[in-house]
């Protein structure tokens, strides 16, 4: 697993990720690391203030996801999300976003994830957590 060329695909192969900021922190085998940089833009409550909901789903989904790739025998495998439950604990701040993912059930065909949000500054401070289920289908017969 080439980690800079998984990082740039990460990053910029996937369109979403891209207009997100996503930036691919760590990943090695069901375990995923995910960050988005603050933006103006992410605010969801300016009178609060506090980031978006959807942003936090889409990061966790992502990191979910990248945890549960990682995880199977077959790099090539595809893997598309099936259920994805977010508990919001407390409102995010006007910051940087970290999600951490780690695969809890690796079967043939579907895989489960926990993912728990939480700023850079400060870690122990967990402001979402999220259980993600995927379909992992095997890579295309060409």
């Amino acid at each position: 697993m080439d980690f800079d060329a998984l990082r740039k695909f990460m990053e910029a192969g996937i369109p979403f990720n891209r207009v997100l900021g996503v930036k691919l922190i760590k990943l090695e085998k069901g375990h995923a690391r995910l960050e988005i940089p603050f933006r103006d833009e992410l605010v969801g409550d300016p009178f609060r203030p506090a980031l978006h909901g959807g942003v936090l789903s889409a990061l966790a989904d992502t990191a979910g996801g990248a945890a549960v790739w990682s995880g199977a025998t077959d790099m090539r495998v595809r893997v598309s999300t099936i259920d994805l439950r977010m508990d919001y604990l407390r409102p995010a701040r006007l910051e940087s976003i970290v999600a951490d993912a780690r695969v809890v059930r690796m079967g043939n065909r579907v895989g489960v994830a926990d993912v728990t949000l939480f700023h850079p500054s400060s870690e122990h401070e967990v402001f979402a957590t999220c259980k993600a289920v995927y379909n992992v289908s095997p890579p295309k017969k060409t």
